[in-house]
């Protein structure tokens, strides 16, 4: 292959695929088989404040395991619900909705995914996940029919660092056996994807869905997966 590139690095979820809905509106569909009236914008305010909160804080690191991603999320889902259910039904409720967000009921690809991903492995480019996602990334994946298509995926729960940090990349490029300078990240954050992926060494693509970041001059910029032919032909 004669492009400079011959490894892919892609973020999830906001970047292949995204929310069927949004998380307030299946949160809020999944309180009422408890009996749980909830607005699903409210659920939705909520849930972003107590994911942000939570984020911060950190992710469990070093092969944490379904137990301990199970608990992290049960803090989540208790900042948005434990004022309005009893703890049993919050119990219930979280074992629902933690397995609703494994299967592809809860997701939906993005209508250029398959496309490009299918074009850069007849091109012959290796293509592998890095995100910040639990270890029902895996389901998610096979559930949307898009897991054949990578060699690896690399999530921040395992690798002991969560993006922007560059040692996830890191963990990337060793799980891969692909230097820096041969490798493209594609990822919808600027924050945890381009600052992230350039602080490791590697070229970073910003993908730009909705054109919120039109004024930035700061690298390469796309708002379809399918621009990636500019670059990788």
């Amino acid at each position: 292959m004669t492009n400079e590139f011959d490894t892919v690095f892609f973020d999830a979820a906001g970047t292949l695929f995204r929310v069927r809905g949004s998380v307030g509106e299946i949160y809020s569909r999944g309180a009422r088989h408890f009996g749980v009236i909830t607005d699903p914008q409210e659920v939705e305010a909520a849930f972003r404040a107590a994911f942000q909160a939570k984020s911060l804080e950190g992710f469990p690191q070093g092969q944490p395991g379904l137990s301990a991603e199970k608990a992290w999320w049960m803090d989540v889902v208790r900042r948005v619900f434990g004022q309005l259910m009893k703890p049993k039904i919050l119990c219930d409720y979280f074992d629902e909705i933690f397995e609703t967000f494994r299967g592809s009921s809860a997701w939906e690809l993005y209508s250029d995914t398959r496309a490009c991903l299918e074009r850069l492995r007849s091109s012959g480019y290796r293509l592998a996940v890095i995100s910040n996602f639990d270890s029902r990334l895996f389901d998610v994946l096979a559930n949307l029919e898009i897991d054949s298509f990578f060699e690896r995926v690399i999530l921040s729960w395992h690798a002991g660092a969560a993006k922007p940090d560059p040692a996830i990349f890191r963990s990337a490029f060793t799980a891969m056996s692909v230097a820096a300078a041969r490798s493209l990240h594609v990822g919808d954050s600027l924050h945890e994807d381009v600052t992230g992926a350039r602080a490791a060494g590697i070229r970073a693509v910003l993908l730009d869905r909705e054109g919120k970041h039109r004024d930035w001059n700061g690298g390469s910029r796309l708002e379809s997966l399918l621009e990636l032919s500019q670059i990788l032909p």
